[in-house]
């Protein structure tokens, strides 16, 4: 391993954004359009493409600059690399980042880049970077509990392409597209493995299903 993991690099830009999860072997878009991030993600194309991914604390506005310590953003995060790139006429970046490796902050490093960077620690979270299992028999239970998420949510879905895909990349593009609140989705990003992270799956869909039900049966 590298300083981190795989050629990661120990040392990279933070993106504190609230709701946004990424996931090992997921893909997430972002629309890049402030100033800070705008440097932050040239800077990075300029080196080894890292981004890691974190959410901020409840309650604790993400407000950058120098002042500031990692406790008002989430200890754990994920890595990502940069795969696409795409500049729009009005000046913003459209990117696309691969999730890599999730990572713990060690600590905040000063800069006098507009945007924060990070010391992390790979070693909690080298399994990761081993190929990703879940029992087969797990899948009937994930889809059973999905449509009735999706029919509360009223989400159109194509049932053919979830019965086909695979176990793995399923439970990880589940877990970042869902509308969980924050602490749900950094519950899921702080799974010990996939497995671990597709029941807390499985159980925050049905939770949020019987809280969907008792809120008809109190309108009613």
């Amino acid at each position: 391993m590298g300083a981190g993991g795989e050629g990661l690099p120990g040392r990279f830009p933070i993106f504190p954004l609230r709701g946004a999860l990424l996931l090992p072997g997921g893909s997430l878009p972002l629309n890049i359009f402030e100033p800070r991030y705008l440097q932050m993600v040239r800077d990075a194309m300029q080196t080894d493409r890292v981004i890691g991914m974190v959410q901020p604390r409840a309650g604790l506005a993400e407000r950058g600059g120098a002042d500031m310590g990692a406790a008002d953003v989430y200890a754990t995060g994920c890595a990502g690399r940069i795969t696409t790139f795409e500049e729009t006429p009005d000046g913003r970046y459209l990117i696309v980042l691969a999730g890599l490796v999730r990572f713990d902050v060690v600590r905040e490093v000063e800069t006098d880049a507009p945007y924060r960077e990070i010391e992390a620690s790979f070693e909690r979270w080298r399994g990761d970077l081993g190929p990703a299992g879940l029992p087969e028999g797990f899948k009937p239970e994930l889809v059973a509990a999905l449509r009735v998420y999706f029919a509360r949510q009223d989400f159109e879905v194509d049932w053919e392409a979830v019965e086909t895909a695979p176990l793995p990349g399923l439970v990880t593009s589940l877990a970042m597209i869902c509308p969980f609140e924050p602490n749900e989705k950094q519950a899921l990003l702080e799974a010990p493995d996939l497995e671990a992270q597709g029941r807390m799956l499985v159980a925050l869909m049905q939770m949020s299903a019987l809280d969907t039900d008792a809120a008809s049966v109190k309108c009613h």
